[in-house]
């Protein structure tokens, strides 16, 4: 391939790109008062929790937010973003080896999610909305068809290990695909926990992930990585503090399964935990937390958790835990980002 055609070639990718993000961006924000009206109309109000992530009752996170929670904030409006991302995708970017499994699982664990907040909405209390059993049922249900198809239908059956390179697993990429998905979007879900923190913690995931794609000659799914992060814009523009509304479980695990989907597609499961620290952190926050007060008759490592409540209760303002939590998330996708361009070498 000649240089021109090359940078003809380049040069048309990206101004594809760029326009799909800006479509996505726009197609957002034109729902959004659509969204809006009927949130407000039918109070679709998140109940605040009052049991702990990690077991008893919320005692902390109930004073760190008092005056928010005397505020009525719809959720769901990770509807937005769904909608708008699928009808690009589907009008502009659907690709059956790239693009129809991430959609497929932001789609089917949209749903799941919706059912949850439309639970959470009718709730008094407590951890509102499904029970795990069921919702965890659920989600691997959805996790596992799309590892069927991963493994089936796109005949994948190797994972990249860094020094081992491509080892060939078989049907057990399966069970890895759910354990990968599953993972991420319960970690994704957990992060969702202050004001424009998860959307801005996913727009720096999706970009990096576009960036890799794109090394990986998967411009589909490059170009789609980057429609979710024009929907993510928009959606953060109104849930930076004070939030307008919160994208609820039908956002965060949409977003967490398509990142999780992503990551086995560009067969980058190992840097996942890296570009996704943060979310490590929340979710390992939980677990210290609840084994410690198991272990600790009732003592805690963090005064609250996930740990960015932690933070809160030691007298960090919440903006400034989300800014900084943005900062980390920023600079740990780029270290993600070297340490894939260092294994193509």
């Amino acid at each position: 391939m000649n240089a021109t055609l090359h940078f003809a070639l380049t040069l048309h990718f990206l101004i594809r790109l760029l326009t799909l993000t800006f479509l996505s961006f726009s197609l957002a924000m034109i729902i959004t008062p659509i969204y809006t009206y009927f949130a407000y109309h039918y109070k679709w109000w998140k109940k605040p929790r009052t049991d702990a992530w990690s077991g008893g009752k919320a005692i902390v996170y109930q004073r760190l937010h008092a005056e928010k929670h005397k505020r009525l904030i719809p959720t769901m409006a990770g509807l937005i973003f769904v909608i708008a991302i699928s009808i690009v995708v589907l009008i502009y970017d659907l690709n059956r080896s790239e693009t129809w499994l991430p959609l497929a699982g932001l789609v089917g664990a949209g749903l799941v999610g919706m059912i949850d907040d439309l639970l959470n909405i009718r709730s008094n209390g407590g951890i509102a909305g499904m029970s795990a059993r069921y919702k965890f049922l659920l989600y691997s249900i959805v996790s596992l068809v799309g590892g069927w198809w991963f493994y089936d239908k796109l005949g994948v059956h190797t994972i990249f290990i860094p020094y081992i390179h491509n080892l060939n697993i078989g049907i057990l990429i399966i069970p890895l695909f759910w354990l990968v998905v599953i993972a991420t979007s319960n970690a994704v879900n957990i992060s969702d926990g202050l004001d424009g923190l998860a959307g801005g913690l996913l727009t720096s995931s999706f970009a990096v992930y576009s960036v890799i794609a794109t090394i990986e000659h998967q411009y589909q799914l490059a170009i789609f990585c980057f429609i979710i992060v024009g929907a993510l814009l928009s959606y953060t523009w109104f849930n930076i503090f004070p939030a307008r509304f919160y994208m609820g479980d039908i956002g965060s695990f949409a977003l967490g399964t398509a990142l999780g989907i992503i990551a086995m597609q560009t067969n980058t499961v190992y840097i996942l935990p890296i570009i996704g620290i943060v979310y490590v952190a929340e979710t390992g926050s939980v677990v210290i937390n609840r084994l410690s007060k198991k272990l600790r008759h009732g003592k805690k490592v963090f005064l609250s958790s996930p740990i960015h409540h932690h933070f809160e209760a030691i007298g960090w303002p919440e903006t400034k835990v989300t800014m900084r939590f943005w900062i980390i998330g920023q600079v740990a996708a780029v270290f993600g980002l070297v340490i894939f361009l260092i294994n193509r070498l």
